[in-house]
């Protein structure tokens, strides 16, 4: 976090008054969320909803993140990409409307793809990133980077109605190549109703306050895994691989 102490305007005040109310979290806890920065990785049905509640909640600064346009095929669970929006940058069309919904957070939208030669700065700063990306390649290049700068990766997956989400500390946890040694084989595109990445973007978000404000108990070393057929939740721990190509089995 910032060396600085960020203060709470009266404006802040009273639009955050209702979760300043939770016990454990209060001014403090704003205080915290204020004067972080989260990067969104993705702006699809994971990465929209985060990004909402991300703003909602009054994370200082958020960085979105995406190299595509909006399509029609987004618009049943891509939520912060309407009908007027198609052909635009996924990006710009996300951070209007996010500028709109909470004009004191600090959007920066990006308007590229992520690789291992831009990773490191697009998470310069970062106090955590979420995982809204729909590919492995993309997680496994985050997961590195984020290894090595020992920032928190909140990872999420769907695949209809099944998710899956949990939280990756460096240094504490398995990381993601650890819990995925190697990507799946590429196939069709997935199923997916817009309530599933909904549902596992708001748990992202839960972790993400949590982390950031320093309260609660993390899914760190767990994955929790939803079945939105039976509406069942399964928790289930994770195993550090100590031969792990990029954590090694890592301990701080």
């Amino acid at each position: 976090m910032t060396k600085h102490k960020i203060m709470l305007t009266e404006s802040d005040l009273v639009r955050y008054g209702r979760q300043i109310l939770y016990p454990g979290f209060g001014v403090k806890g704003q205080r915290k969320l204020k004067q972080s920065h989260v990067v969104v990785a993705g702006l699809g049905g994971l990465g929209t909803t985060a990004s909402v509640f991300l703003a909602c909640a009054g994370v200082g600064h958020i960085t979105i993140v995406d190299s595509d346009f909006v399509e029609l095929s987004n618009l049943n669970r891509q939520i912060l990409h309407w009908e007027q929006d198609i052909g635009e940058t996924k990006a710009l069309s996300a951070a209007r409307k996010l500028a709109k919904l909470n004009p004191s957070v600090e959007v920066t939208p990006l308007f590229e793809s992520i690789t291992e030669d831009n990773v490191r700065g697009i998470l310069r700063g970062a106090h955590a990133v979420i995982d809204g990306m729909d590919n492995f390649e993309t997680r496994f290049i985050l997961n590195s980077a984020c290894v090595g700068a020992g920032i928190p990766f909140i990872h999420a997956g769907i695949n209809g109605l099944l998710g899956e989400v949990t939280t990756i500390i460096p240094g504490k946890t398995p990381c993601f190549a650890c819990i995925f040694p190697q990507a799946p084989p590429e196939g069709e595109a997935i199923p997916v109703f817009g309530v599933t990445p909904a549902l596992m973007a708001a748990l992202q978000v839960t972790e993400t306050i949590k982390l950031l404000a320093g309260f609660g108990d993390l899914l760190a070393g767990k994955m929790l895994y939803f079945n939105g057929e039976t509406m069942e939740f399964t928790a289930v721990d994770l195993v550090r691989n100590p031969e792990c190509s990029v954590c090694g089995g890592l301990k701080r």
